[in-house]
């Protein structure tokens, strides 16, 4: 479903501000919905509400910027952007949740970059705007994952999904408000994009963050973000299929890739092997 979501801002013929305000309010919604079925409708409140109602202006930027490099460029390029996300982490995590510094980490993200470079070499001046914005989407990915992190300690990850969304919708709505812009003819679109909105909403957005809870819980965490890690070459295959992306693309953007697609493979690889060692010791200490 998350390999969907960057084919399809090339599908839906609508401009990026206007993809992601449906699929705020779309997703939120359907979570709303979700919380109110299982009977657990409660929202953050204190310090966790201020910290997810700023989380929530990240991710609209972060999907907002996501899609405007789709735009720009390709769905390929676009998602393989959001793979430099680990490298954001590696400095976030001891600013925000207090961890030890990875050297490792940090050399796999200077790698990431390399593969960046190799990605780049043949761009255009549109195609290097495209990658600007898409590497300040992953900045802004990387600030939401570590955050949402921390807040979900002590804060149900549906309710905080919930407030995030309807914060950034809020704030989209006020932006198009302002700008005159906030009228019937959002609505105005193609009867297939219509649809495609819902796909995007419902289940590559609300169904996969409900459906990973559930999974994580049936099959561990590595697992889960393991496949996580591999959505970009979810996506770079079906942009081949349906977009016909390979048309499009130099060599040297599948050499660059397959080098960032490794280093996030081997990344979820080591740190499994990590945690093992991590229980064995603590294990062996008890």
């Amino acid at each position: 479903m998350w390999g969907f979501t960057g084919i399809l801002g090339k599908l839906i013929d609508l401009d990026a501000l206007v993809i992601v305000w449906h699929r705020l309010w779309i997703a939120a919604v359907a979570i709303a919905i979700y919380m109110l079925w299982i009977k657990k409708f409660v929202l953050p409140h204190g310090k966790n509400l201020v910290w997810a109602i700023m989380i929530g202006l990240v991710v609209a930027l972060h999907w907002l910027t996501f899609y405007t490099a789709i735009q720009l460029s390709t769905a390929s390029l676009g998602i393989l952007c959001l793979s430099t996300t680990t490298l954001h982490v590696t400095w976030l995590e001891p600013l925000i949740l207090k961890k030890r510094f990875s050297w490792i980490e940090f050399s796999m993200g200077l790698l990431v970059i390399g593969g960046i470079y190799f990605v780049a070499q043949d761009f255009n001046t549109n195609e290097l705007k495209a990658l600007s914005i898409g590497l300040v989407s992953a900045l802004c990915a990387g600030i939401f994952s570590v955050s949402n992190a921390k807040l979900a300690q002590n804060t149900a990850t549906p309710s905080l999904s919930l407030t995030e969304l309807a914060t950034g919708f809020i704030a989209l709505s006020l932006f198009f408000g302002f700008t005159g812009k906030l009228n019937f003819e959002l609505f105005e679109m193609r009867s297939s994009d219509f649809w495609w909105l819902l796909f995007l909403g419902i289940l590559c957005t609300s169904f996969a963050f409900i459906a990973t809870i559930d999974i994580v819980k049936r099959l561990g965490a590595f697992s889960v973000s393991l496949s996580i890690n591999l959505e970009p070459i979810y996506t770079i295959i079906l942009a081949i299929v349906l977009l016909k992306e390979h048309k499009l693309l130099q060599s040297t953007f599948y050499w660059g890739a397959a080098v960032i697609l490794l280093i996030v493979i081997a990344n979820g690889i080591w740190k499994h092997k990590l945690r093992k060692i991590t229980n064995t010791t603590y294990g062996n200490a008890i």
